[in-house]
């Protein structure tokens, strides 16, 4: 298992710390562990939640199959 903190999750996703713990709160960010007061993520959970993100267009929403759908 390969962890990550805080700072190399921001590095990694380009995301903010603010944003990555409003996705914590909501869901809808990857897993992570909470370790006493801190936050960690398995690059493998990043990995795969990255993927899942993954658009071939900018708009309609995405069925996460890499087509987007009408909105």
């Amino acid at each position: 298992m390969n962890l990550l903190t805080l700072d190399e999750m921001t590095a990694a996703t380009g995301l903010s710390r603010s944003t990555l713990a409003k996705r914590r709160c909501d869901g809808t960010g990857p897993a992570f562990f909470k370790i006493g007061r801190q936050v960690k993520y398995d690059r493998a959970d990043v990995d795969a939640w990255m993927l899942s993100r993954r658009r071939t267009s900018t708009w309609g929403t995405s069925d996460n199959t890499g087509k987007a759908v009408a909105a």
